[in-house]
């Protein structure tokens, strides 16, 4: 068993097919997927679709990129949604200085604001970190008590090191089995296999030898078979670690 732990099949890529990209998913082994918005009305879509499939979970909240563009009105309703029966977490939300599509000041802001609704609804938190680890790790150090996964993890080894002690979540996606991640490949293998979790972040980033396609869930295996690689751990094993850990995190299965 598996667990998609970050998709986007609320996505126009998704429109044409996503029963099938569903059943394609559970037919490898996939058992939950977890939708996760970057914008209000992402978050709408997002609840539709696991309403839609019972394998499927959402969560709720706003990307930095939209930061700018995000006002009162929108986090009232994140936190409105947050409280939906298939709602697991809030997210993804978080910090990215590397395309800096909204200013830094409006991005910690709603960061902030969404960890508030993520404690307020008792939910673990979504994170994006791109480029800016310093100011992720000072607001996060803000709120020792909530429970964090950085999703598609990336930075270097003190971030890791910080995200490890305070007890976060490490999720790898499938660009670790990219020529040029060795990186990646590094922070898997020093991550623990109880603070590991696996996602696709579908449609974007498909494993080496399908780059240029639409990713989709089935081809979280992928990432799970280059986790086990670098770790030298049994593909079994790092299923069933990863997925007891997910839905742990989750409150789902």
């Amino acid at each position: 068993m598996l667990i998609d732990t970050h998709c986007h099949l609320d996505f126009p890529e998704f429109d044409a097919d996503r029963e099938a990209v569903v059943e394609e998913a559970a037919s490898f082994g996939v058992a939950y997927i977890i939708n996760v918005s970057s914008s209000v009305e992402g978050a709408r879509r997002a609840l539709e679709v696991s309403a839609r499939f019972p394998g499927v979970f959402a969560v709720v909240g706003v990307h930095p990129h939209e930061a700018d563009s995000a006002a009162q009105e929108d986090l009232k309703e994140i936190s409105r949604l947050a409280g939906s029966d298939k709602v697991v977490a809030v997210g993804e939300t978080g910090l990215d200085y590397y395309r800096s599509l909204s200013s830094s000041l409006n991005q910690q802001r709603i960061f902030r604001a969404q960890i508030e609704i993520a404690l307020e609804r008792n939910l673990p938190l979504v994170v994006h970190c791109r480029q800016a680890q310093e100011d992720t790790l000072r607001i996060l150090r803000e709120y020792p008590s909530l429970k964090t996964v950085v999703h598609c993890f990336s930075g270097d080894h003190a971030f890791l090191s910080e995200c490890l002690e305070r007890g976060y979540y490490c999720s790898f996606t499938c660009n670790i089995t990219y020529k040029k991640a060795g990186n990646i490949r590094e922070y898997a293998a020093a991550v623990p296999l109880d603070r590991l979790m696996l996602e696709t972040d579908a449609p974007y980033l498909p494993p080496e030898g399908m780059r240029g396609k639409r990713n989709v869930p089935a081809w979280v295996r992928y990432a799970a078979e280059a986790v086990a690689s670098v770790k030298g751990e049994k593909y079994e094993q790092v299923c069933e670690v990863s997925t007891a850990n997910a839905k742990s995190f989750f409150s789902i299965g």
